[in-house]
């Protein structure tokens, strides 16, 4: 056997084994209407997951759930009652739930002085208000039946501070330290709390901006097999692809050194600097 040959026959009884462990698990996507949280929900359906998909988006919700044949509920991340709502009707339609993905999020890019109140107000309501309400309301729930698992979607961004990212790299680090302290609160309790840390990923988010090779961005497909490995085998912090794993050291770096990768990756103007025409779209979305 060929060690390409005996690589390909781990990776597929991996694949088995992950599959396995998911099948039959309840798990509920917020912003699943697109992007990671649709592909997700892709995944996560054909390994034999009972999957809800939960999204503000009502058009794109319906959408989404009809082309995956899954069960798609109208969801107001910064709405505590709404969290609630959902919750609620995710036990009614298919069961108690196994796994919640706090997937939402939006990511404004630009100088930082030309952020309205409003759009900052919205970032911090949706990505990180939202990921403890949603946190909370499933763990309520958790703690006084079966156990289950939170998987919270951050981003290597909530480890690497970067000009024109200021409010997102702020949330996203706000998301990965919360995971981390609700996973040892409740980990007693047989609730476990991970976090999700992608690379930029190919979707509305990245559109406008110029990656190179040094900042490369994966597709959804590479998150969303992430985001099945950690339910399957719950992890604390698993960056996605996990060779971003590296950003975990930049805290203990000196500042000089901060800078000078900055440069050399060209992260200082990346996102201050975007294509407004090409993000046009994902801007207005956002409303920034």
């Amino acid at each position: 056997m060929s060690i390409s040959d005996y690589r390909r026959r781990r990776a597929d009884r991996r694949l088995t084994r992950t599959r396995n462990l998911l099948a039959g698990k309840v798990v509920a996507i917020t912003g699943g209407a697109r992007g990671i949280g649709f592909e997700a929900a892709t995944q996560l359906h054909e390994a034999g997951a009972i999957v809800v998909l939960g999204d503000v988006d009502t058009e794109a919700l319906g959408k989404a759930a009809a082309d995956l044949g899954i069960n798609g509920i109208d969801l107001d991340v910064t709405d505590a009652s709404s969290f609630e709502r959902f919750l609620d009707e995710v036990e009614l339609r298919v069961g108690a739930i196994d796994v919640l993905v706090n997937n939402a999020g939006i990511m404004p890019v630009g100088p930082f002085l030309d952020y309205s109140e409003g759009l900052i107000r919205r970032t911090v309501e949706i990505d990180l208000v939202g990921v403890i309400l949603g946190s909370r309301a499933a763990a309520r729930r958790m703690v006084n039946g079966r156990g289950g698992q939170i998987v919270n979607v951050a981003s290597v961004a909530g480890r690497l501070p970067t000009p024109g990212l200021t409010v997102y790299n702020g949330v996203k680090a706000g998301v990965i330290e919360f995971s981390e302290a609700l996973d040892a609160e409740l980990a007693s309790y047989g609730v476990r709390v991970s976090t999700l840390m992608p690379t930029f990923t190919k979707t509305g988010l990245i559109a406008g901006l110029q990656t190179n090779t040094l900042v490369t961005a994966v597709t959804p497909e590479q998150v969303a097999a992430e985001l099945m490995q950690v339910i399957a085998h719950p992890r604390v912090r698993v960056a996605a692809p996990r060779s971003m794993a590296m950003v975990n050291v930049n805290a203990i770096l000196p500042q000089p050194v901060k800078r000078w990768v900055r440069r050399t990756a060209k992260t200082d103007s990346i996102f201050l600097f975007p294509d407004s025409a090409a993000r046009m779209d994902y801007s207005e979305r956002i409303g920034q």
